[in-house]
């Protein structure tokens, strides 16, 4: 397999760069980080109430959507991304997502350990300290016939810039993230009073991926490949796929007698659910939405799950088998969040 070691890469380039050697049958490892701030929503997730566009357009913060899932973040110089892609075949990764996680986490955790900080992966996408504060959340999806794994290295973090990057609705509780986060987030620099060398921290980065990956051959970025990365950032910054998960059900809006319009929101074991539904007479699911921050593979799941409960009765027992026959049909795996728990988002959704 091979290595890209970078620096600092501009504008989106340090996420563009992954999906594009994904898309172009690269296999290996990626070191990389943004040379400028900006914010990532997770594939699943509905980018106009994750993240606030009015703050983030006034600070300069480009906004992008990335193609695994997880939770929106803020990204910025202050973290080393390790980016991991191989063939949805090789045979040499676990097919399982939960054992999957687990092996590519251990390089992250042996980096920290080799810096003094006793780091461990904890089910279902983060690492935590032996004090049970995270230090990195990982993230993983499929694309096109290649998989990837992506996570970071936190030297230090921007909890103030972070709190404000996400959307809330009451300021009040910003300063309640703010402090949570302070709490419950922490960073090489807050572990060891100081940031380690950043070229030492990568090195020891990839002599522990090749304990897995196996002897690691570095090589380029060629033009080709920068041309695709170009190609694909109309793609990536064009409002269709940014603000894809964006309900087409309008909000608050009475469409026609009969029909009410329900928002579920429900925080499962992996992650948050959300769901915008349009129900008539209460007994049928015209349409139905899917979000959140969960990690569903394969990633197309989500609308087989939608287009499935289009048109069906709104009933629990209904709903259930439904995701069940598409979770089995299309062998889908979501750790930590299961058919019962899109379930109950859906049957306890409320009309505000």
């Amino acid at each position: 397999m091979n290595l890209i070691k970078l620096d600092k890469l501009p504008g989106q380039d340090s996420m563009l760069i992954f999906h594009t050697l994904a898309r172009i049958g690269y296999e290996g490892l990626v070191i990389v980080s943004p040379e400028q701030p900006l914010a990532s929503v997770g594939y699943f997730q509905d980018t106009a109430k994750e993240i606030d566009l009015d703050y983030c357009k006034k600070a300069g913060i480009s906004v992008m959507r990335r193609e695994v899932g997880g939770g929106a973040t803020y990204l910025d110089g202050n973290q080393i991304f390790y980016q991991v892609i191989w063939n949805s075949r090789n045979r040499h990764f676990p097919s399982n997502i939960k054992r999957l996680f687990r092996l590519l986490s251990q390089p992250a955790c042996e980096t920290y350990k080799k810096f003094g900080i006793n780091a461990s992966f904890r089910a279902e996408n983060d690492i935590i300290t032996d004090k049970g504060k995270k230090i990195a959340g990982e993230g993983g999806g499929d694309i096109g016939d290649s998989m990837a794994f992506v996570g970071g290295i936190l030297l230090d973090f921007d909890y103030k810039t972070m709190s404000k990057v996400l959307k809330v609705s009451d300021e009040k509780f910003r300063d309640k993230i703010y402090k949570s986060m302070e709490e419950n987030l922490t960073t090489m620099k807050r572990e060891l009073g100081e940031i380690p060398p950043r070229e030492d921290i990568k090195q020891v980065l990839i002599e522990s991926f090749e304990q897995i990956l196996g002897k690691l051959e570095p090589v380029g970025l060629d033009k080709d490949t920068i041309s695709k990365m170009r190609e694909l950032e109309k793609w990536f910054t064009s409002d269709q796929f940014l603000f894809r998960k964006t309900p087409r059900i309008p909000d608050g809006v009475k469409i026609k007698e009969g029909i009410d319009i329900l928002y579920g929101l429900y925080k499962a074991k992996g992650g948050l659910i959300r769901t915008a539904e349009e129900v008539e007479d209460k007994k049928k699911l015209i349409d139905i939405i899917v979000s959140g921050d969960f990690h569903l593979f394969p990633k197309k799941g989500v609308a087989e799950l939608e287009n499935a409960l289009k048109n069906k009765e709104f009933n629990r027992d209904i709903i259930q088998k439904e995701i069940e026959e598409v979770y089995k049909k299309k062998k889908i795996e979501s750790p930590g969040v299961g058919p019962e728990d899109f379930t109950k988002t859906i049957i306890d959704a409320k009309s505000t």
